[in-house]
């Protein structure tokens, strides 16, 4: 955990764990609110928004910042990537290792010590590809 303070684990947030970890999605706080509304129709938006961050500051859950986009979460804790697609705003894992270098670069040409970092990758989805490609017959990359 990343707080010594240990806190009283409430069904609310059992809940919200077990659905937050069920998607594969990286879903926003609306998202997730809709999904445990289903288990816990009288749960509101606010409940969901503050026990988010409670898991977050606890190190049980990542929330993600990435650019241009709505704060989503991942219940995956493990060091991975994602990947983002711009046009319809998908977020998905990227099964690719994670690369030491990236770590290590800053501590050695600069003198800092690093604690994480992130590392975004955007580009098309397969269905956004699909439909782009079928409309214009190629697609462009943004850098």
């Amino acid at each position: 955990m990343a707080t010594n303070k240990l806190r009283r684990q409430t069904p609310q947030r059992a809940v919200i764990m077990e659905e937050l970890c069920a998607s594969k999605a990286h879903p926003t706080a609306a998202e997730l609110f809709a999904q445990v509304r289903r288990r816990l129709p009288r749960i509101s938006l606010g409940t969901v928004y503050r026990n988010l961050e409670v898991l977050h500051e606890d190190g049980q859950i990542r929330k993600l910042e990435l650019a241009g986009s709505e704060t989503r979460f991942d219940g995956t804790t493990t060091p991975h990537y994602h990947v983002r697609c711009r046009a319809c705003g998908c977020v998905r894992d990227l099964p690719t290792p994670l690369h030491d270098k990236l770590v290590t670069m800053p501590m050695e040409t600069g003198g800092f010590r690093i604690d994480g970092h992130r590392l975004e990758f955007h580009g098309l989805c397969p269905s956004c590809l699909g439909e782009t490609e079928g409309v214009s017959g190629t697609a462009h990359s943004q850098h």
